[in-house]
């Protein structure tokens, strides 16, 4: 297990808030402030992505798994309504508006790279990199990576689909130059896609397979091309730095959460809502409930997952995405560590 390091400079700057409640305490004085920290109500809230209809998290908003860990602790989840890709809510982190997200690492390399003061505190082994990839118009006339050139290919830019297209294009020796890359946020994107105001788009999860669903043609999945952008949860570093007990907390639930979706993946499906826009049916449903059975486990990162984390970065860097080198210490919060650490812990 790696040891603290230094901290970025822009998480330095941030300003620490108070602990807002203890740790679960070993000593007489600290289960009385547990107890006092109950009696009045949890005075600290975190505030995590809301996780719609389908998967772990969402199975624990439901049954009130995350409120019940983290009453002891002096916190309670707010769930915060966010728009599609880590990358599309930045201006949320920055504005203490959302503290945790899923993700992957790239958008995370994009948000450091802009101060925005956010870290990676787990990662996950890949299992679903077909549900992830470069997909094209009907009417571009593109079968095949080579086809990109001279095209117009939607990305949300620092993010997923700026690292799928230049992981791609690196993979298939294809000029970077040659692709034109189209700035554009998942829901922005799927309406230049639709219209034809874009070529192809590099895309992912839900909307991905929605484009596909309308006829879409897949050329290349996060599978194909060796990506490397693996799944993470991502931090608010000043609330990572004031909780990381709670954060601790949160990461033990969904992990116990994750397990039980494997063992028994139809119940993580349809979680709030069985008919209507949010709910699957038919085909796609009986492909989320195999893709479920087959979720991995989020842990601390590892030594692989830094060297990982490194390439994504440095990809980017090399392709002017981001204008200053990022190493995967900047990128990666010791929860484990600093939790322990906490006073009563």
């Amino acid at each position: 297990m790696f040891r603290l390091r230094r901290l970025p400079r822009v998480a330095l700057a941030l300003a620490l808030v108070p602990l807002a409640g203890m740790a679960v305490a070993c000593g007489s004085g600290e289960q009385a402030e547990a107890a006092a920290g109950a009696a009045t109500g949890p005075t600290f809230a975190l505030k995590v992505y809301d996780p719609g209809n389908s998967g772990a998290i969402a199975v624990g908003k439901r049954d009130g798994d995350f409120e019940r860990a983290l009453a002891p602790l002096g916190a309670r989840i707010e769930w915060v309504k966010t728009t599609p890709g880590f990358s599309s809510n930045l201006k949320l982190f920055n504005t203490g508006e959302l503290d945790i997200q899923t993700g992957a690492y790239s958008p995370v390399v994009g948000a450091l790279s802009k101060d925005v003061g956010v870290q990676i505190f787990a990662t996950s082994d890949p299992y679903n990199k077909d549900q992830s990839g470069i997909i094209a118009t009907a009417g571009s006339g593109i079968s095949t990576l080579a086809d990109l050139k001279g095209k117009r290919v939607a990305v949300n830019p620092a993010a997923k689909g700026e690292y799928i297209v230049l992981k791609a294009l690196t993979e298939a020796n294809i000029p970077i130059d040659s692709v034109e890359r189209v700035p554009l946020q998942q829901t922005d994107a799927a309406s230049a896609f639709s219209t034809g105001q874009v070529d192809a788009w590099a895309s992912f999860l839900a909307p991905y397979q929605e484009a596909k669903s309308k006829g879409a043609k897949e050329i290349a999945t996060e599978g194909d091309i060796k990506s490397v952008d693996n799944t993470i949860i991502a931090g608010r570093t000043a609330v990572l730095q004031a909780h990381p007990e709670v954060v601790r907390k949160f990461l033990e639930v969904t992990q116990d959460l994750t397990r039980r979706q494997r063992e028994n993946p139809a119940a993580f499906e349809n979680v709030f809502e069985q008919a209507g826009p949010r709910a699957l049916s038919g085909q796609r449903l009986d492909d989320a409930i195999a893709l479920g059975g087959q979720v991995t486990d989020f842990r601390y990162p590892t030594t692989v997952d830094e060297a990982d984390l490194q390439s994504v970065a440095d990809l980017f860097y090399r392709n002017g995405v981001i204008q200053r080198q990022i190493t995967a210490s900047d990128l990666t919060f010791e929860l484990q560590d600093a939790a322990a650490a906490k006073p009563g812990a």
